[in-house]
């Protein structure tokens, strides 16, 4: 359909949230059907950096994407190649059957930043596309569909977490399972009110370490490891880690969660031992070395980690990882904050 007529007078904007995590892997249903028994659950925080895209008018027949960090890419309407670097942006245009259009993405949080950046850049277009034609958007119904079409196109498993955070945004604990009729989520606020998320601003940080994050090997490491039956007992340990950890940031026992956080992290490098690189080892050794505990974002092996501890400690840490990323190029300490925010219409 050619939409470029919807869109002359009246460009769609959408923004949505990226996250920092803990616990991950279980959102994927390679690992959460099998541990069903166990309640299979995970953490996500949604950060201020927002992915925001806009839909604009463009030639009848084509699709155009541009993205800060990638080289645009423009092809006929039904032959755009998924296995393209932009091809989920393409799949989710595909989706509505859509043309005419050119999608603008424009995301705060660093090219390949193992924030979730991607996923969160389809539910932004998802959005974008229902209310460009004026169907109503619906944050659950969203985040499943950017899942499930990312997961039609990667070629590797693929979880909800980060679809989930942008869909929603806040702090959550989510409950991955089956459903009557599909998988399902339910999810659990991490704070009560604005000022205990507030409150919590001081006891994190999120670093770049300044280098492009690629998931897809240590996620397959993950799920292979976890097919054969090698890492079963690992991932229950997280399970029950990450709800501890969910408990002792809600009872503001920030000791405890730095522990959980360590001692999580610890578990996916006897699994994978490049999970962090060089520079975010040498975070997480910061992080110890201050009482704080430090742990990577997404699927790791580069891109972010974030941190928690007290709020002394925590100023300390700020300054060894300020000294510990200046000489490397683009890294640094991010400026943010939690969004309580999900998907956002503009």
């Amino acid at each position: 359909m050619d939409i470029s007529g919807i869109l002359e007078n009246n460009p769609v904007k959408v923004s949505v949230p990226c996250r920092v995590d803990f616990g991950g892997t279980l959102d994927i249903s390679t690992f959460y059907l099998p541990l069903a028994h166990l309640n299979p659950v995970g953490f996500n925080v949604a950060m201020d950096l927002r992915t925001k895209v806009t839909l604009t008018p463009h030639r009848r027949g084509r699709i155009k994407v541009s993205s800060r960090g990638f080289e645009s890419a423009e092809f006929d309407h039904g032959n755009a190649p998924f296995d393209h670097p932009m091809g989920l942006m393409f799949a989710c245009a595909q989706y509505f059957n859509a043309h005419g259009v050119h999608i603008h993405i424009d995301s705060a949080s660093p090219p390949r930043s193992a924030l979730g950046g991607s996923s969160s850049a389809a539910v932004a277009i998802l959005a974008a596309f229902h209310t460009a034609f004026e169907n109503p958007v619906d944050p659950a119904q969203v985040a499943w569909l950017a899942h499930y079409i990312e997961s039609s196109v990667a070629g590797v498993p693929c979880g909800v977490q980060d679809q989930a955070a942008a869909a929603f945004g806040g702090a959550h604990m989510w409950a991955w399972k089956m459903g009557d009729r599909g998988p399902v989520f339910d999810r659990f606020p991490v704070f009560d009110s604005d000022d205990d998320r507030d409150n919590f601003i001081p006891h994190m940080l999120v670093a770049y370490c300044g280098i492009p994050h690629v998931s897809k090997d240590i996620n397959s490491r993950w799920v292979a490891s976890f097919v054969q039956g090698k890492t079963r007992t690992v991932f229950a340990r997280i399970i029950e880690m990450t709800r501890a950890f969910y408990t002792a940031i809600r009872d503001k026992d920030y000791a405890r969660a730095a522990d959980l956080m360590i001692r999580e992290t610890r578990l996916r490098q006897q699994m994978t031992p490049d999970v962090l690189d060089d520079t975010g080892q040498k975070l997480f050794d910061a992080a110890q070395a201050h009482q704080c505990g430090a742990r990577f974002t997404g699927a790791g092996g580069g891109g972010c980690l974030w941190a928690v501890g007290g709020q002394k400690d925590m100023a300390l840490l700020a300054e060894s990882w300020r000294a510990l990323l200046a000489d490397i190029p683009d890294a640094k300490l991010l400026d943010t904050r939690i969004d309580p925010a999900g998907i956002l219409i503009v």
